[in-house]
Parts: structure tokens; C-alpha cells; sequence
């Protein structure tokens, strides 16, 4: 395991933070919204301890619209070629007191395929290679269905300083793999501290009840394949569908359908939420579709105006959660499960378990059981923040040179520790 060497204690001198798996540019604006939210837990974290801080990203680039640009943050598009040269990632990792790889929130896994794993896998090493302390910020771990890969992760993992599960689940999945020499601590999803400016509530300028409708169009097309690889055994684009007419029918509702993964090119079509949006509301002319937000922080905004969401993405559905908003997730892999029930909100529809039916009585019954979901949110967002505050501790003790508070001989999660 990587071992965290004492940094300098000259408080002029700027701590600087590698960060993987992170992005400016990404057209999955949940990507960018754990991008955002790390880097602003970071920078509490550096005001605490009195120091300024810098951060070198490098991220796959996409032609979206840079999130933020700021004179502490260097960006390097991660390459291939970036990984390999020595005057590439590990210069990089050799500038910085820590490495944080969050994976994109749920990519440390094979079930996008091994190639990303692949080349996530080469990252870390590289990263480790160079002395420089590796961390896992909150994400899923797993799953590994291959044995080759399960070998892999459990090789980075325990050469790792430390890795942070988002949610129950993922601490589990790493349990089961018995390997005592990873350090392994559990918080949540970053971006449940996503900044963003509260926007005035919709229904307030006409009395009726606003239902945001996000929409996947990578499940709208079927999956990557359109042969519906994550085994959903209800009819995604038929459901949507009936639920876009019945909240329109009813006469008090204004339905708004609300994208988060923007892609503007012809490659990105079978997933692009927008030109998903865009095709339902020809078929349904009465429905808003809201035009795509240019990052994550504006994403929220406009769906914290809403009275009622539900929808496919999960960073569309946490900016609803965060901001107060009763949201009935659908999940289309564990990540939304073990997320969700982790913080004790259990109302959310199993797509590959439930039928098009049931689902559409959980949305349905959600929808008139606002105020109970509401509540039960309030405080499920108090143990996010509890959680988000182990995680700045714990990062604060490695980052004044502390020992960490799970260390090598003590393997425990936050059952064990109390913020």
C-alpha cells in the first residue's frame, strides 16, 4: 500500500491535488457535478488548515463547454500517449501531495466493458508508481465479473492509500473480496454539495404542480447495444411515454423534460438526452422541453424548481434530492440502490426487477405522497452532510500529514468511526 509521507508543514507553500476520473468538460454534467463538488470539499478542507491550494486535472476531452476555469486548477487531456510518456501523468502525479481518482463516479468496474477499465487501470498505476499517495474519492466499487479484472482492482486497490465507497453496498462488494491490506472507509456522493442558485419555485408563478421528467437516452435507445445490456425488464421508452400523457391529461400539472447527459454530436446520438427530450416533445406538444443547462450547477437550479422529479440519470435525481425536491429514481444498475437506501431513502423503482406497471404505480404513488417523500429527504440530506463531513476530516488528516483514521492496521468503514 502507498504510504503517505509527511508533507510540508510551511503553510506559504500551496498544497497541490491530482485529480482522475474528474472532468471540466464532460456532456454527462453528473460527471461534472462530482468534479465541482470535489474540488469545492477540497478547497474547505485547504481552509481549515490554513493553506492555498492547486489542482492538476487530466480528463478524457469532449467539446463541451469548460465547467469551470479557475487560476488554481491546470487541466491536461488525458491521452493514451499522457498516460505512458514519463513527462506525462506520472510528472503530473510527482507535482502533487495526493491523487484523487473518482472514477466518474461509477466507472471502476467492467460492466462499461474491460477497455475502460483498462486504461483506468494504467492511469493508477502510473500514479503509483511515482510515490505520490493514491486515493479513491467516494464512488461505487465494483462490480468485477471478470476474474482478470477482480485480480486487477484488487491489486490497485490495495496499493492504493485509501478507498472511499459512496454508499453500503460498494463497502460490501470490497468486503467480499477479502483482501484486509485495502483501507477502506465509506462517506457518499460528492455532489450532494454541489454549489448552485436556488431558482424561485415554478408553481408559483401559475398555482400548478411542476413535474420534471429526466430523461435517459441511452435507456430511451435500449443501452449502448439497443439490446438492452442492463437487463431492464421494463419498456423504458413505452413507460415514459404513458407517463407523460397521464401527468399532461390531468390538467393541474405543467411537465418539463429535463436532460443531463448532453451530447452534441452524431457519435453521441444513442445517448444524448436532449435529442430524447426533443423527439417526445414532438410527439406530446404540450410538454417543455427545457433547453440543455450549460453545466451541472445550472442543472440543478432548473430542476430545483420543480414540485416532483423522477427520472434515469442519477446526478439528475441527487441534484433534485439535494435541493429538496421529492424524486423517485429509476435505476438501471446498483449504484442508484445502494446509494439511496445507504442514506435511508428507500423510494426508488428497480428497473430490472419491476415491470413497466409497477413502476409506474411507485412514480405514481410518489407523485401523491410529495410532502411524506419530502420529508423523509430532509433527513436523508442531514446523513449526507454527516457523511460528507467524515470524508473532509479524513482528508484533512492525511492532508496535514496525520495518519489517517482507518490506517493500515485498522480496516474499518463508518460504521465504525464517528464524524
Amino acid at each position: 500500500m502507498t504510504r503517505i509521507s509527511p508533507m510540508p508543514r510551511d503553510p506559504s507553500r500551496a498544497l497541490v491535488i491530482g485529480l482522475l476520473g474528474h472532468t471540466v468538460t464532460s456532456s454527462n454534467l453528473g460527471i461534472g457535478a462530482l468534479t465541482l463538488s470535489d474540488i469545492r470539499i477540497l478547497e474547505e478542507v485547504a481552509a481549515t488548515l490554513g493553506r492555498d491550494i492547486r489542482f492538476e486535472l487530466t480528463a478524457w476531452h469532449e467539446p463541451h463547454p469548460v465547467y469551470i476555469e479557475r487560476p488554481n486548477l491546470r487541466y491536461h487531456p488525458l491521452s493514451r500517449g499522457f498516460i505512458l510518456r514519463p513527462e506525462g501523468l506520472r510528472a503530473m502525479a510527482r507535482r502533487c501531495d495526493l491523487v484523487l481518482d473518482i472514477c466518474g463516479g461509477d466507472s471502476f468496474t467492467d460492466i462499461y466493458g474491460p477497455k475502460r477499465f483498462v486504461m483506468q487501470l494504467a492511469a493508477q498505476a502510473a500514479v503509483t508508481s511515482t510515490g505520490t499517495p493514491l486515493g479513491f474519492a467516494p464512488q461505487t466499487i465494483g462490480p468485477f465479473n471478470r476474474p482478470w479484472v477482480r485480480r486487477g482492482a484488487g491489486w490497485i486497490m490495495r496499493r492504493a492509500a485509501f478507498v472511499c465507497a459512496r454508499d453500503a453496498l460498494s463497502s460490501d462488494y470490497v468486503r467480499s473480496l477479502k483482501d484486509d491490506r485495502i483501507t477502506l472507509f465509506e462517506a457518499t456522493d460528492v455532489a450532494f454539495h454541489l454549489p448552485y442558485a436556488p431558482r424561485p419555485k415554478a408553481h408559483e408563478a401559475d398555482g400548478k404542480t411542476h413535474v420534471g421528467i429526466n430523461v435517459s437516452g441511452l435507456l430511451f435507445a435500449g443501452g449502448y447495444t439497443g439490446k438492452n445490456e442492463f437487463g431492464l425488464k421494463m419498456d423504458y421508452p413505452t413507460l415514459l411515454r404513458r407517463l407523460i400523457r397521464h401527468f399532461s391529461e390531468r390538467g393541474d400539472c405543467v411537465v418539463h423534460l429535463i436532460g443531463h447527459v448532453i451530447i452534441d454530436s452524431p457519435s453521441g446520438a444513442g445517448e444524448d438526452d436532449q435529442r430524447a427530450c426533443e423527439q417526445l416533445g414532438v410527439e406530446f406538444p404540450g410538454v417543455i422541453v427545457e433547453p440543455p443547462s450549460p453545466g451541472p450547477s445550472e442543472a440543478k437550479r432548473l430542476i430545483s424548481a420543480m414540485d416532483y422529479v423522477f427520472g434515469a440519470r442519477m446526478h439528475a435525481c441527487i441534484a433534485a434530492f439535494s435541493s429538496g425536491v421529492p424524486v423517485l429514481p429509476m435505476a438501471y444498475s446498483r449504484k442508484f440502490i445502494g446509494l439511496f437506501g445507504t442514506l435511508g431513502y428507500g423510494h426508488v423503482a428497480d428497473c430490472r426487477a419491476a415491470s413497466s406497471a409497477e413502476v409506474e404505480a411507485q412514480i405514481l404513488e410518489g407523485f401523491e405522497a410529495r410532502d411524506k417523500l419530502a420529508a423523509q429527504i430532509e433527513g436523508a440530506n442531514q446523513e449526507a452532510m454527516r457523511r460528507l463531513d467524515l470524508y473532509r476530516s479524513f482528508l484533512a488528516g492525511v492532508l496535514s500529514a496525520q495518519a489517517p483514521r482507518t490506517g493500515a492496521s485498522e480496516r474499518a468503514t463508518n460504521r465504525d468511526i464517528q464524524p
